[in-house]
């Protein structure tokens, strides 16, 4: 395990790090201003309990990390998530279900013109890859659009997933303001000091409040559980995923076995077809063989017949010309005789 040491600021992807930089309304504001990217422009929020108890007893409570409402009446989820879960698009889904069907009115229903909240669902992903997805880019912006056109289907409901593994950019890179809080997530915990392209009001605040030495002993005490929580999740995360590797490199060597096994079971196969052709092919010419020496042989007899025919018909006295044509032997075999 890690030795702790002092930093100069803290993990904003720790619990307690995650509570104090976006407990700050302006910090929050900011940052919200910044992901929305123009869209929305929030001016004022007020948190709201985390705590949505089911409707009913075999429905579970569910608790987010942080929600506010704006002052406009969205409604916002921010989760931050340091380990993987395979369900994270559906468990998003259910968290912005659960806000939508909260404010619709119950009992008689008659009348209601459906006046649905926005909500918006904002997924700090640290560590991790978002699961079922080939993108490797760092925000995924989703709406629920038409899937032809592209034309946005309804704004008011919406999921930003900020994947910080994905986030490879330099200092010396950084463009915009998403750009800025991405790097800041990310690297935050591992700076010395307030880089000077993120030295302005917005991200001054953030450093301030995130620096290790402004906090009270207690505040130390419980940041440090909160740290230590995460390197035990990162190490067995890194336990798990050396595990899948492991085995991911097994199911490959077995995997290269049985082709090989298969690759030896057909040469046999090919051996086996070669050399039973082969042995029809001599089966064949053997055949041939005594069926030509068969006739090679009646006609030796044949020809013998006929030799002895010649000799009576040529002591007889028959011309040579008759003796050629009831024979069939040449006129010089006749006058061997």
């Amino acid at each position: 395990m890690k030795e702790l040491e002092n930093p100069v600021f803290i993990d904003p992807t720790t619990d307690e790090g995650f509570k104090r930089l976006f407990g700050d309304k302006i910090n929050l504001i900011n940052f919200l201003n910044i992901i929305f990217r123009g869209r929305k422009v929030i001016v004022d929020l007020t948190y709201r309990d985390t705590e949505r108890v089911g409707a009913a007893e075999d429905i579970g409570t569910v608790i987010f990390d942080l929600m506010v409402e704006t002052s406009t009446g969205q409604e916002i989820i921010i989760e931050m998530q340091t380990s993987r879960h395979s369900n994270l698009k559906k468990r998003m889904l259910y968290y912005a279900s659960k806000v939508i069907s909260d404010k619709a009115p119950h009992g008689d229903r008659r009348g209601w013109a459906y006046s649905l909240p926005e909500v918006y669902t904002i997924v700090l992903m640290d560590g991790f890859h978002m699961p079922d997805s080939s993108s490797r880019g760092h925000l995924h912006d989703i709406c629920l659009c038409d899937r032809d056109s592209g034309e946005i289907f309804y704004e008011g409901l919406g999921f930003i997933y900020m994947e910080l593994i994905n986030f490879v950019k330099g200092e010396a890179e950084l463009e915009s303001e998403l750009d800025k809080v991405f790097f800041m997530l990310k690297n935050m915990s591992r700076l010395k000091k307030l880089p000077r392209i993120l030295n302005s009001g917005v991200f001054q605040r953030f450093f301030q409040l995130a620096s290790y030495a402004k906090l009270t002993k207690e505040e130390r005490y419980m940041y440090d559980i909160s740290l230590k929580r995460k390197w035990d999740a990162e190490a067995v995360r890194q336990a798990q995923e050396e595990d899948r590797q492991e085995l991911l490199t097994k199911q490959q060597a077995l995997e290269a076995q049985r082709q090989a096994l298969e690759a030896g079971r057909q040469a046999l196969e090919q051996s086996k077809q070669a050399l039973e052709q082969k042995q029809q092919e001599l089966e064949e010419a053997h055949v041939l063989n005594l069926a030509q020496a068969k006739k090679e042989a009646l006609s030796e007899g044949e020809r013998k017949k006929a030799i002895e025919s010649a000799r009576t018909m040529k002591n007889d006295g028959l011309p040579l010309e008759q003796i050629i044509r009831f024979t069939e032997l040449s006129a010089e075999d006749i006058e061997k005789l």
